[in-house]
């Protein structure tokens, strides 16, 4: 995957706001429209831009709890890993799962509208995997820092 300084720009300005037309995008960044167009569509196909979507606040829409749990798993095994995957993947409450190094596993990232159903959650979801050694909850009190946005200087 190769991009210049153009698409760097491109993908730039699309992180902060994919919702642009594509004259506007064309002009930001110095292209005509048409060689703007065929930039983001390239872009796309190559899996540079992996999707497009609308962040929501969380708190308008219910979910007001986020909780960070970190999961130690019984063995260090792939089938055991690859199991608990699919069952976070199912797991409409986690927003975000990482496959980590260190003292635990994996590391979640967990949005629910209060404890009742965080508690629910883990009955579901985490009491049930008798491959689970342990896991860590921590509650979040304040968002510092949220973006998506990845740096793209070099």
């Amino acid at each position: 995957m190769d991009i210049d300084r153009i698409d760097r720009n491109i993908l730039a300005t699309l992180q902060k706001n994919n919702r642009v037309s594509n004259i506007v995008l064309a002009e930001l960044v110095g292209l005509s429209p048409p060689a703007c167009l065929k930039r983001v569509k390239r872009l796309r196909e190559e899996g540079i831009i992996i999707g497009d979507v609308s962040i929501i606040n969380p708190e308008l829409a219910g979910s007001t709890m986020t909780l960070i749990v970190s999961v130690e798993m019984e063995r260090d095994r792939a089938d055991i890993y690859q199991v608990f995957r699919r069952s976070i993947l199912k797991a409409p409450e986690v927003t975000q799962c990482y496959q980590i190094s260190g003292s635990y596993d994996f590391m979640l990232v967990v949005t629910v509208k209060d404890i009742l159903a965080y508690e629910q959650f883990v009955e579901r979801v985490l009491h049930t995997d008798l491959n689970i050694r342990k896991f860590h909850t921590s509650v979040s009190l304040r968002t510092v820092k949220f973006t998506t946005a990845i740096d793209l200087e070099k």
